[in-house]
């Protein structure tokens, strides 16, 4: 890992729309950074727990229960100042990110009774500090709404419904929140924007409420705008933030479209429609939420996204045993006693593994997952697939594929590596080349074909690019520093 102590060049001014390009003082940006998923709003998966302790209430709820509730306050006290630091924003920007995409729960910020709670907000500010001082921004993202705005446990809704979109209380205090954190960051200029609503109304409910969610966004803008005119707003798709029907009319001059991607084809027919919209209405877009899956799929769909002049953000930066994130927490002894709800344990016991949890998540006591890194910022060493390689046209990956694509190529939330075999190769036609991008040259790389003979690999113009003279299967390219 390269030096955490590296100081990243600040960007300085606002960060706003420019027709479809972001930019600031220096001019246009290609947005690269990383969500600080678990921290304002913990998720199950993150902890290696299932189902039935998914969202912070029941998380919580079961801490409570094995410690009591004043040891449970003290951990999520320290929870709070100790899972995300200053060392954490260092290393983050030592890597070459330029941004941190901040999920924060409503019940962080906001009483039940709309009253603002200033140690939560003070969380936040300290962040933003570090950002600052090491030469980031922050994206502030209602991860959490009051009432929940997609009804499962990401949103931590109280019933398990979108109920933001159900009762006037919750849009209110909704609106109340946003004006706040208006008011507090309007000349903030390591704010990098406000991103409204995290994946609003998934499955059935994005017909459902579209109308109310589009209501919501204007009214929404209208009570920022009246705060702050200079900050950036990203509005989200329904459905995870897939689906932008709701996003169909611009809701302000100075707005950027935010879409996610997981566990699917990387190539342009995963985010034509994204495309067209950006074209359509002349706004930015960005691919705010990707990752969970393996180094190969995340430098294609990395690569993706950067040949399309699409910013991104890798989710999330760490969590518990894992391939996926650049920091995986080693899992303490008897964690599965935790994670079990129906597990009976002693409550001293029970803090000592909690204990032992907080002491695991200090950045320095993590695992660097550098095929993560490497795969995000193309550099060297990776081996990847052949249809990792982009190619002229950009034709759909399964028209290009020397046998069917199963969906575990895809669909590889565990990160783990391809099986022999598993993986079929890119055919290439006489004259056909793929494309692999590289932040810099690499020393060395080899190819790895069905007739070796039947390509050759250069170097040019910032990609290793391997050419068919003869019909060919390529499987993998390898490059070494």
């Amino acid at each position: 890992m390269r030096d955490a102590e590296h100081m990243t060049t600040q960007r300085t001014g606002f960060v706003h729309a420019d027709g479809t390009r972001l930019v600031d003082d220096h001019g246009p940006l290609l947005l690269r950074g990383v969500g600080l998923g678990n921290w304002l709003l913990p998720e199950g998966y993150m902890w290696r727990f299932g189902d039935a302790l998914a969202s912070p209430r029941q998380i919580e709820a079961r801490i409570d229960e094995l410690v009591g509730a004043d040891a449970a306050a003290a951990f999520w006290t320290r929870f709070q100042t100790e899972f995300v630091t200053e060392r954490d924003v260092a290393m983050i920007a030592a890597q070459g990110f330029d941004h941190v995409r901040l999920p924060m729960n409503a019940r962080v910020l906001q009483t039940d009774e709309g009253e603002l709670l200033e140690r939560g907000l003070a969380l936040v500010d300290r962040l933003i500090a570090w950002a600052a001082r090491h030469g980031l921004r922050v994206l502030l993202d209602l991860h959490g709404a009051p009432g929940g705005q997609t009804g499962t446990n990401i949103d931590d809704s109280p019933r398990g419904m979108p109920e933001l979109f159900m009762h006037a209380d919750y849009r209110d205090r909704t609106i109340a929140l946003w004006e706040a954190l208006a008011r507090r960051y309007r000349d903030d200029e390591t704010v990098l924007g406000y991103d409204l609503l995290n994946e609003p109304l998934p499955h059935e409910w994005q017909y459902r409420y579209n109308d109310e969610l589009v209501a919501l966004y204007r009214d929404l803008t209208d009570a920022v705008r009246g705060i702050d005119d200079r900050h950036l707003l990203m509005y989200e798709g329904s459905h995870w933030a897939t689906n932008w029907t709701p996003l169909k009319d611009r809701f302000d001059a100075n707005q950027a479209l935010q879409f996610h991607r997981y566990w699917c084809p990387p190539d342009r027919t995963s985010i034509a429609p994204y495309l067209a919209a950006r074209e359509e209405l002349g706004t930015p877009i960005y691919m705010g939420e990707g990752g969970e899956n393996t180094p190969a799929w995340i430098y294609a769909a990395t690569r993706l996204y950067e040949r399309h002049d699409i910013g991104w953000n890798l989710w999330p930066w760490k969590k518990l045993d894992t391939l996926t994130s650049p920091l995986s927490m080693r899992v303490p002894a008897g964690w599965d006693l935790i994670a079990d709800p129906e597990a009976q344990i002693d409550a001293g016991r029970a803090a000592e593994i909690l204990d032992d949890y907080l002491a695991a998540a200090a950045a320095d006591a993590c695992t660097v997952r550098t095929p993560v890194l490497d795969a995000l910022f193309a550099r060297a060493p990776l081996t990847l697939p052949g249809w990792a390689g982009a190619r002229h046209g950009e034709p759909a990956l399964a028209d290009t594929m020397s046998a069917p694509m199963a969906d575990a190529v895809w669909d590889r939330p565990s990160g783990a590596p391809y099986a022999d075999g598993e993986s079929p190769g890119a055919v290439l036609a006489p004259g056909d080349a793929l494309r692999f991008a590289f932040a810099e040259r690499p020393g060395d790389w080899q190819v790895v074909a069905d007739h070796p003979g039947s390509v050759d690999a250069r170097w040019n113009d910032g990609h290793v690019v391997v050419t068919a003279h003869a019909p060919a299967v390529v499987h993998a390219v390898s490059v070494r520093p």
